[in-house]
């Protein structure tokens, strides 16, 4: 996408499109059970802190990412391999990047069971419900457990903890849910365009920013430099 925008050549082939829509698919596939790993990180840390460092150790931590990638793999070349065996026999413009959505508008012929099958096993399976559970679970608890403590100092240092993971979470899920999970007559193709610019450059951007908040040394400079 960056060598289009400065090349303004417009133009991509057909391989390439589908290798951007497998890495675009996979490594959003991995955040997503990344972010499930990640609360399953902050109720060990709140729950267990003195066997925190034993329980999240380096090892298991490497196996966590790995896991996610792998998991991811094999459903992002079958999703990919179903879209794009399809006939283009329309035109060929794609007003968007190479997404499922977009590649689908350009298919010939109906495409309902395309549709389907890339709806349940990416959208409700993968990157949705399965990760989304688990995430909804380990809040649970630790909002549960949280809220039965008596000391307030106890309670806001917890909620500190899981504070720009849980930023993260609502931000990312609440981008992609408006524009997987929405009825198509309901979004306009400019709409989509802009809400997708969020969860695939303006999010990833501010997840660093969002992450350092709680470091004093960040907080420290940026008062420096507002002031």
């Amino acid at each position: 996408m960056l060598m289009d925008l400065w090349a303004q050549k417009g133009h991509i082939a057909f391989f390439a499109c589908a290798t951007q829509m497998g890495f675009f698919l996979m490594l959003g596939g991995t955040e997503d059970l990344l972010l499930a790993v990640m609360a399953y990180d902050c109720y060990a840390a709140i729950f267990n802190p003195l066997h925190y460092a034993l329980v999240m150790n380096h090892k298991v931590c490497i196996w966590l990412v790995a896991a996610s990638l792998i998991t991811v793999v094999p459903v992002v070349i079958r999703e990919t391999w179903l879209i794009f065996s399809l006939l283009f026999c329309a035109s060929h413009t794609i007003n968007h990047f190479c997404d499922i959505l977009s590649i689908l508008k350009l298919a010939c012929g109906d495409t309902f069971v395309n549709e389907t099958a890339v709806f349940i096993a990416a959208v409700v399976v993968v990157f949705i419900m399965a990760p989304f559970l688990l995430i909804v679970v380990s809040y649970g608890k630790i909002i549960y457990n949280i809220l039965k403590l008596s000391s307030a100092g106890g309670r806001s240092k917890a909620f500190s903890t899981c504070s720009s993971h849980l930023t993260v979470v609502l931000l990312f899920y609440g981008t992609a849910t408006i524009t997987y999970l929405q009825p198509k007559p309901s979004q306009s193709e400019r709409m989509g365009k802009l809400i997708s610019l969020f969860y695939t450059v303006f999010i990833p951007t501010l997840n660093p920013i969002i992450y350092t908040l709680k470091n004093k040394n960040i907080m420290t400079a940026l008062r420096k430099l507002l002031a």
